[in-house]
């Protein structure tokens, strides 16, 4: 399924604050060395909830299996309604399942559905990086990726300042040698769908602004919502990073909650469907499709700050 040599990755490595244990999953096919070629990246979240009637996460998969990517992003509830390893097995293995290999996932709230996720991170194995509470980071291509723990709007996981997440994040953020840097996590800071702003992970929006992060990725609120660059309290600013909201991977979409705000540069509520980025050596492209085939947003390149 994959391209074949574009894409070089390193192990996953993910580490309490002050050092602790790593996890180190199956690695990734490789190919080139990092930074020859652009990196394609497909990213959703709020996806397998299928009935027997209808089962919107396989033509979520179907977009996927044509886009041929690098690398999938999940951005937390990966399966309804608890995350339970049966739910899993019945539902999630035969639609996105199917790209578990170049599966790196982040944790939602339905996960924890199940006490501790325990169903999501039997399923995802060391992908999920259970040994530290569902955070780590790992380089693609010429970017650095760092995955968060937002679970419960960090009921079980703390993520507030001064957390050891927040404190993780901070460090691996200086500590990386990458130029481009994409966050991403099931919760946003910043909506205009039906659970608005996301206060909670706002010390983890400040580490990543920060830190220079370029891109943080969302689901959370059922529906498609584009920022354009913001700085640490949410105004526009280039030099911050763009906050895209994808939870459209195939649960019930939801209407907007409010009206669009200025720093809102595309938002829709009507259609399912997957984010594809095109990571290049210094800057990134997106389009959103649809599943009624067509492209709902696109942009770039961006050059990486």
């Amino acid at each position: 399924m994959r391209r074949a040599g574009l894409l070089a990755v390193v192990p996953l490595v993910a580490a309490c604050a002050g050092g602790g244990p790593t996890a180190e999953p199956e690695p990734l096919p490789t190919g080139s060395p990092p930074g020859q070629g652009a990196l394609r990246v497909v990213a959703a979240g709020d996806i397998s909830d299928c009935t027997p009637e209808l089962c919107v996460a396989a033509d979520t998969a179907g977009l996927v299996t044509e886009l041929d990517p690098d690398l999938v992003l999940t951005l937390g509830d990966t399966q309804y309604e608890s995350g339970t390893t049966a739910e899993y097995e019945a539902e999630y293995a035969r639609t996105w399942g199917r790209f578990l290999d170049i599966t790196r996932p982040a944790v939602g709230n339905h996960e924890y559905e199940t006490p501790g996720a325990q169903g999501y991170f039997d399923y995802f194995g060391s992908r999920a990086a259970r040994d530290t509470d569902g955070y780590y980071s790992f380089d693609a291509g010429a970017w650095h990726l760092v995955a968060l723990n937002t679970n419960n709007a960090c009921e079980f996981v703390a993520c507030d300042d001064g957390s050891d997440q927040q404190q993780w994040f901070a460090a691996d953020l200086a500590d990386t040698s990458s130029r481009c840097v994409l966050a991403y996590m099931h919760h946003p800071r910043w909506s205009t769908g039906e659970h608005l702003d996301i206060e909670a992970v706002d010390a983890l929006w400040r580490t990543a602004v920060d830190g220079g992060v370029d891109l943080v990725l969302a689901g959370h609120d059922h529906n498609y919502e584009r920022f354009v660059a913001l700085d640490a309290n949410g105004a526009e600013d280039p030099a911050g990073a763009a906050q895209f909201v994808v939870g459209t991977g195939g649960t019930d979409l939801r209407d907007f909650a409010e009206a669009p705000r200025a720093e809102t540069a595309n938002r829709f509520a009507d259609v399912h469907g997957v984010l594809e980025l095109e990571l290049g050596r210094s800057s990134y492209s997106w389009r959103f499709l649809g599943t009624e085939g067509q492209v709902r947003d696109r942009g770039g390149p961006v050059d990486c700050g």
